[in-house]
């Protein structure tokens, strides 16, 4: 199978030559092993039982081998981070060691946190431009330079292909496979999730069929700020004794620390006041896919309009929102950006995704499951845009029409499927 080029590359092409150290992070199956293996000249793949108790008893050996060494879920014998660390205050040279983590070590963990020696990368599920089902004509990087650029280009995708996209999967090897094993390969992902990989990464899982009530209820508010004290309620409505409030704070940490919850944290502009910011995070999933196999959504019911009531909007436009996100994500780090969204408190005014650049000027994003742009969908973009003179760098609907273009008032409207780097 042909490898396919994802965006992490180019942060590797460009990171390896200058520094010692780069680690890989995020979710079982989005592509670490595949992406950093091809640049190795040794590789340790620590979920192999006995390369992992090998290690365990004498970590010191990922340092015998020259070139490139690859260290596959470090995380599973943490010793090995602090080997690569004082390897590198002894002069490893540059593109020494790359190592790849599907989770964040639990807090009582002792490591030295590589701080200034380590460089942490984040690699996400597949981005609509890494699937190459479009070539995208409006990049991210001109939206962010704040030069307004004209917007063009056109697309034969529409909503029911956007859905297609949701449910294959930007994991590479769940999306590759036929429709009715794919939806197996996402239960499976789920069932690991729940009795493997929670174990693995140090929790202690009681009732299973909790947590997996907890994930779905989840995957039901994806793109909300629902609370945390609703989820566990509509995870748990039956019962006589529900999961504690800590359990159910621990549900989160856990998920979040194995990368499977990928929440988008709330903007407060710096040096700016707006009244009113929610700080709450929006629900993510770290695939949309994931979302929608949790709650039983199929392609017919998506287009028809079913699924959990999210006030004023679909499921398929809250997991159209997702996958606009999960895109956002890899193409604002591709561009050394970071990724918010805001919301004031009651809703008055909210933007989906905020990227704001090292300099704190925003590029402001609404994601619309709609081949059309109405007033009320510019609203909101338009108002922060007033609010924040100068800071607002650009305006976009990201839809699922057939051609991008700006508006008479600025905004430009870009089908998802046409934005790239």
């Amino acid at each position: 199978m042909d490898y396919v080029p994802r965006l992490v590359d180019e942060a590797l092409d460009f990171w390896l030559p200058e520094l010692p150290a780069v680690s890989i992070e995020g979710a079982k199956g989005v592509g670490k092993t595949v992406t950093s293996s091809r640049r190795a000249n040794e590789t340790f793949s620590l979920d192999q039982k006995n390369t992992q108790l090998n290690l365990a008893q004498n970590p010191d050996i990922v340092l015998v081998s020259e070139g490139t060494t690859f260290i596959d879920e470090w995380p599973l014998v943490p010793e090995v981070w602090d080997v690569v660390r004082r390897a590198i205050d002894y002069g490893a040279l540059p593109g020494r060691f790359l190592l790849a983590g599907s989770a964040d070590l639990p807090i009582d963990t002792q490591v030295h946190s590589g701080a200034s020696r380590i460089v942490k990368l984040m690699m996400r599920p597949m981005a609509l431009p890494e699937r190459n089902i479009e070539m995208p004509t409006v990049s991210l990087a001109a939206l962010l330079s704040g030069q307004r650029p004209e917007v063009n280009g056109t697309t034969n995708l529409a909503t029911p292909e956007y859905v297609d996209e949701i449910l294959q999967s930007g994991f590479p090897a769940i999306r590759q496979a036929s429709p009715s094993i794919r939806d197996e390969l996402l239960n499976g992902y789920i069932d690991r999730v729940i009795y493997h990989d929670a174990v693995e990464s140090g929790a202690k899982i009681r009732r299973p069929e909790i947590l997996r009530k907890w994930l779905a209820t989840y995957g039901a508010v994806t793109a909300t700020t629902a609370s945390y004290a609703s989820i566990l309620q509509a995870a748990s409505p039956a019962e006589d004794v529900k999961p504690a409030k800590l359990t159910a704070m621990g549900y989160r940490d856990l998920l979040q620390r194995i990368f499977v919850l990928d929440p988008l944290p709330a903007w407060t502009p710096t040096f700016a006041h707006l009244d009113r910011l929610g700080q709450s995070p929006k629900h993510h999933l770290v695939d949309p896919a994931l979302a929608a196999r949790l709650v039983g959504a199929t392609k017919a019911s998506l287009v028809r309009g079913e699924g959990p009531s999210l006030n004023d909007s679909t499921f398929l436009g809250a997991l159209f929102e997702s996958l606009a996100v999960q895109t956002v994500r890899v193409l604002a780090q591709a561009n050394q950006a970071r990724t918010f969204h805001m919301r004031q408190q009651g809703g008055d005014h909210e933007v989906d995704i905020v990227v704001e650049r090292a300099d704190l000027k925003v590029l402001a994003i609404q994601a619309k499951v709609s081949p059309t742009v109405r007033p009320a969908d510019v609203a909101h973009l338009n108002w922060l845009d007033e609010q924040l003179p100068g800071r607002v760098v650009d305006k976009v609907v990201l839809n699922t029409g057939d051609r991008a273009f700006r508006r008479p008032d600025g905004v430009a409207v870009i089908p998802l499927a046409l934005l790239g780097r």
